[in-house]
């Protein structure tokens, strides 16, 4: 196991590698181009000028969150294989780079969303939450202005401005799209892709749905143990896994994370783990939490365990952190809790390891 913290390059983070590097255990980043179009290629040279400011700070790039897919790959428009192609050498070109594992999602429109990005709990931290019932009033319009108003002047992933002016268009496309076709253009892409991940020696983990909750009518992806076992049989091979988020899949109280997370780790399809804690206040309601057990609604040891008893051996982030002791900067990516998080979770690993 490798634990690993989310970095964003080019000066667009508050938290420095030289402060990653001091963190107990962390021996990386997951990264990304965040400023590179979804469809177009990632040269190698950008690709090697964050690789070789990462590993000038003494740390590895071996992750990369995430390539984002076209939306016309997901929509199966003609322009599909012309994005595809591009898709294939930027994965190419992060191979050749030395990265071994890539997170993407394969949601339609919002990669993810949060009622509020800065709510006050009970401790005086800071956490970002979600309601259901709130979510499903909004406009597209104000759910957008509620997302950039309160991400403090910082990038969010999966909400790039230049998304903004095609999402209500994008979303009425997908109104005549059923959840069949849909996975139909999914199997399309991994078909094309998990053969090249595979001549490539590169991992793959699709990331759930976030919230795992419907908005706006779009299909729903990979949002419970059915549908993951779903997506991982459209392309069966160990380059076609999971990104096991317990934030995401931990949302929906149906959800057992633990065993799923025992499940696919036992078939060698999780390369990646996001581990995040979540205190439900209602069915569909949550806010997130510190990673502890005692603090959220999910069983971390449990987890851990399952993860450890099935044979993983890839990479884990702590995911989401509150804002804590003042600290400001991206919602979620904070330099505080996600290190207090890192440590409790390697102290975990190292309790499970040392007693079985």
């Amino acid at each position: 196991m490798k634990m690993i913290l989310r970095w964003f390059p080019n000066g667009d983070d508050t938290v420095t590698l030289e402060q990653i590097r001091q963190i107990p255990g962390v021996s990386g980043v997951a990264t990304f181009l965040s400023d590179i179009p979804a469809g177009d290629v990632w040269s190698m040279d950008r690709i090697l000028a964050v690789k070789n400011e990462v590993n000038e700070a003494g740390l590895e790039m071996e992750v990369i969150e995430s390539i984002n897919v076209h939306e016309d790959i997901k929509k199966g428009l003609p322009t599909k294989d012309m994005y595809i192609d591009n898709y294939i050498k930027t994965m190419k070109n992060l191979a050749d780079a030395g990265v071994k594992c890539v997170c993407y999602n394969f949601m339609p429109v919002l990669d993810w969303y949060r009622s509020d990005l800065y709510l006050p709990i009970e401790d005086g931290s800071l956490a970002m939450s979600y309601s259901h019932d709130f979510a499903k009033t909004l406009t597209l319009e104000s759910m957008t202005e509620s997302m950039i108003n309160g991400s403090n002047n910082f990038t969010l992933p999966g909400w790039e401005p230049e998304r903004f002016g095609k999402m209500a268009e994008d979303i009425a496309f997908y109104q005549n799209v059923s959840q069949d076709e849909y996975f139909k253009n999914i199997k399309y892409f991994l078909d094309a892709i998990i053969p090249a991940a595979e001549e490539f020696d590169l991992d793959f983990g699709v990331h759930p749905d976030d919230p795992p909750f419907p908005l706006f009518n779009l299909p729903k992806v990979v949002n419970n143990q059915d549908s993951i076992r779903k997506y991982l049989s459209l392309h069966d091979s160990k380059r076609n896994g999971l990104t096991l988020c317990t934030g995401s899949l931990g949302a929906n109280k149906n959800n057992d994370v633990a065993s799923i997370a025992a499940e696919f780790a036992a078939e060698g399809k999780v390369p990646f783990v996001h581990l995040r804690n979540v205190k439900h206040t209602s069915e569909t309601d949550f806010h997130e939490s510190a990673h502890p057990s005692e603090c959220g609604d999910l069983d971390m040891y449990a987890i851990i365990k399952a993860l450890q008893d099935n044979g993983f051996d890839g990479y884990i982030r702590p995911d989401h952190g509150r804002m804590i002791w003042g600290e400001k900067g991206r919602p979620g990516y904070g330099l505080y809790d996600r290190a207090l998080g890192a440590t409790y979770l390697e102290g975990l690993w190292e309790a499970c390891k040392k007693s079985r």
